[in-house]
């Protein structure tokens, strides 16, 4: 478990409020959340604090709490904004075969790639705070694709299964991925408790995460999740070869380059299992979640895109893409 982090304006503050104290007057209803940027920080983060109680939740924090009404409810208004914004800001009419095809070419244009700032000229602690940000995800990686799997039958439960049966390490405890991520951490010298990181992160990184949880807690978004799936794995490969280069480049250490050596050859094959045998498997049985699917791959995109640009944005002017306050941790001496 971690500490509640600290709020970040009123319906993160109301939210953090009431799990520590237990729900009561003044949660927020819904002209609050509609008053809010769903893509800011209290809205993510008040979203992240509530899905935080369906994983290992929060110190302090009754268990009793991750179904409480009062909490669900504030839970419904922050999911129904977020995921309007999501659609109104994603391309609608493609097929997922149009969606994940377009995943396999990259772009010429490489300036909006953080994985090639980093490889060809990223310093350490831009690396450090990359590695930061991605902790909320990779310390929790593939737990909430595994909410899918009692809603999939057939090729595609079959295919999921087996792609996660390799991301929780096929048995062994020391090759789950989570925890390979964990010691790259420790090569770089950071904290690797869970959730450590969770105050340093801006919105950018929170809603990479919050989108996941999103598709996985609802069996109506079986679909999307799926797409989400596919455009991690899909995009992994090319990606993690060059976040590898880089680890080699600025001398990371053993651990931190393997994590992302081991995905380059893994994904490469869980590309062709998740296209061939997930999604395929899925639009056989269920044709009407097609649309779906490409939504969670668009929405996948939008939002790394989004983080990209924060990361890149920042790192151009010298400034640390932490928010606020939190640079000097990023940046110390190893």
């Amino acid at each position: 478990m971690t500490v509640l982090p600290t709020p970040r304006g009123p319906l993160s503050h109301a939210v953090i409020t009431a799990l520590a104290d237990g729900p009561g007057e003044g949660l927020p209803d819904t002209s609050a959340v509609d008053a809010a940027d769903p893509y800011g920080d209290d809205a993510q983060l008040a979203l992240y604090a509530l899905y935080e109680q369906h994983y290992r939740g929060f110190d302090g924090v009754p268990d009793e709490l991750e179904w409480d009404p009062a909490l669900l409810a504030v839970r419904r208004e922050l999911e129904r904004s977020f995921l309007a914004a999501l659609r109104a800001d994603t391309p609608g009419g493609r097929t997922a075969e149009q969606a994940l095809d377009e995943l396999l070419v990259e772009p010429v244009d490489q300036t909006g790639s953080v994985s090639h700032h980093l490889a060809g000229e990223g310093e350490s602690w831009q690396m450090r705070e990359y590695v930061m940000l991605r902790s909320l995800y990779h310390l929790k990686e593939a737990d909430p694709h595994l909410w899918v799997v009692p809603r999939l039958r057939g090729r595609a439960k079959a295919g999921m299964v087996a792609i996660e049966y390799d991301e929780f390490g096929a048995g062994r405890a020391d090759r789950i991925h989570s925890q390979l991520f964990a010691d790259l951490m420790d090569d770089l010298g950071l904290n690797t408790d869970y959730g450590h990181y969770l105050d340093a992160a801006p919105a950018e990184a929170l809603v990479t995460v919050n989108l996941m949880s999103l598709f996985g807690l609802h069996r109506a978004l079986r679909g999307a999740l799926v797409g989400h799936f596919a455009a991690v794995e899909i995009t992994s490969s090319p990606g993690s070869r060059r976040l590898a280069a880089a680890m080699r480049r600025l001398e990371a250490g053993p651990a931190a380059e393997h994590f992302y050596a081991e995905h380059v050859e893994a994904d490469a094959v869980h590309e062709q299992v998740v296209r061939h045998e997930v999604v395929a498997g899925l639009l056989a049985d269920e044709p009407f979640l097609d649309a779906d699917v490409a939504f969670g791959a668009d929405a996948t995109g939008f939002v790394e895109d989004r983080l990209a640009r924060h990361l890149l944005a920042a790192w151009e002017e010298g400034r640390s893409a932490l928010y606020e306050g939190h640079a000097v941790s990023a940046a110390r001496p190893r």
